[in-house]
């Protein structure tokens, strides 16, 4: 069950509490460790090779984040996703990549916009030999160039600690067809930035943020139990700011 995380002694010392919490962060986002999984600390130790310290150390700081469930007397589970958490933390991004492809247009960094042609490329690379995993963190670092040009950190820094969850949540609705969506949606995007129009470009990103998010209220109106607030959800569907 723990195989992806390593082989036994693989950790670097020093840093073992801090291995750990990456590597169980990384099962939990890719979807190895599913929402509701009970984690065996015993098995993780053995796994690892390591004591139970830096794994209940490891499990406190992923609670912290959201992604693990510690009921006392009775042990941990990986977090069940919350669609209304999702739903927040895609309308900040909205808000925040907007403001974000202003900065962009307005500056048209060549630097930035040769970074988004090699990305865009890669994008296609990945879905043609159908790397899932692979367009995924190209996915992400599309939108890591469009925030870093607005250089700055601390608007990132709120990104990034919404990340964990929205990645969990996108992974699920992943289809060959959603990475061709997701590429013509990038496109769009990128097309905008090209022509330096702003309205454009923002009516693309806000585009592909709804898209996303449709599709994931769908997902989870047809299975309600994969998340914390499924059914709540379901029967408040008419509480949607994304379409």
């Amino acid at each position: 069950m723990y195989d992806f995380l390593g082989a036994p002694g693989s950790l670097a010392r020093g840093t073992v509490t801090v291995d750990v919490t990456n590597a169980l962060r990384q099962g939990i986002v890719t979807l190895e460790l599913e929402p509701g999984v009970m984690l065996d600390k015993n098995a993780i130790c053995a796994q690892l090779g390591v004591s139970r310290f830096p794994v209940s150390e490891a499990i406190a700081r992923l609670a912290e984040e959201g992604l693990v469930d510690i009921a006392p007397q009775r042990g941990s589970t990986v977090s069940l996703i919350r669609i209304a958490d999702v739903r927040e933390y895609m309308l900040i991004r909205k808000g925040i990549e907007s403001e974000a492809l202003r900065v962009l247009i307005g500056k048209h960094d060549a630097s930035v916009i040769s970074a988004l042609h090699a990305n865009m490329a890669a994008q296609r690379d990945a879905a043609q030999r159908d790397d899932e995993e692979a367009f995924h963190q190209i996915d992400v670092e599309f939108h890591d160039i469009i925030f870093t040009s607005m250089r700055l950190n601390k608007v990132k820094s709120v990104i990034d600690k919404t990340r964990a969850n929205l990645d969990r949540a996108r992974r699920l609705i992943i289809t060959p067809r959603r990475l061709n969506d997701t590429i013509a949606e990038h496109q769009a995007i990128f097309d905008g930035i090209l022509a330096k129009n702003e309205r454009q470009a923002i009516t693309a990103i806000r585009a592909h943020i709804d898209a996303v998010m449709i599709e994931l209220f769908a997902f989870a109106t047809e299975h309600p139990l994969m998340f914390a607030d499924g059914a709540e959800f379901t029967a408040n569907k008419d509480d949607f700011p994304f379409g």
